[in-house]
């Protein structure tokens, strides 16, 4: 195995492992959506039951790390995990606490440093937005969601 193929393998296992919501070593058919959807792969629902599926090499409902990384890494290459690397950089240099989460105080500095303090309004409508779960924070997978958006979106730009 090359240097580039186990740094990827290692790369590839610290994504697994942040999707793993229950660090139960598999993924569900949510967590292995996120995860895709994070390495910019975009599949439909039913795509995501066939990818499972067609992954789930021991036929137990969930696809453990071995099995991405059979199905996966063929097609994976070096930017799409340069990539998430980058955003999970991003998502720290919000995440002010290290915690794993973004508060809204976290949020509305950081937005502030940047130069684009935000009204109360604007801040309420970011975390409703992002918080998916309602739990009052943004996890990195639900920025990696946001993320994902088209910028104009992400900037609540109209556009024609």
């Amino acid at each position: 195995m090359s240097v580039l193929e186990n740094d990827q393998i290692k790369q590839l296992n610290a994504i697994f492992n942040r999707f793993d919501m229950d660090s139960d070593g598999s993924l569900t058919h949510l967590e292995l959506a996120a995860l895709l959807r994070s390495l910019g792969i975009k599949p439909s629902g039913d795509e995501i039951y066939a990818l499972l599926s067609n992954m789930d090499e021991n036929g137990n409902g969930y696809v453990e790390f071995d099995e991405l990384v059979h199905a996966i890494m063929p097609d994976i290459n070096e930017t799409v995990l340069i990539n998430q690397e980058q955003l999970l950089e991003v998502f720290r240099s919000f995440d002010r606490d290290g915690n794993g989460y973004i508060t809204a105080a976290e949020l509305a500095g950081s937005m502030s440093k940047m130069g684009h303090p935000l009204s109360y309004h604007e801040l309420a409508s970011m975390m409703a937005e992002a918080d998916s779960n309602g739990d009052g924070v943004i996890s990195f997978n639900e920025f990696a969601a946001l993320m994902a958006k088209s910028a104009a979106e992400f900037l609540g730009l109209k556009v024609a």
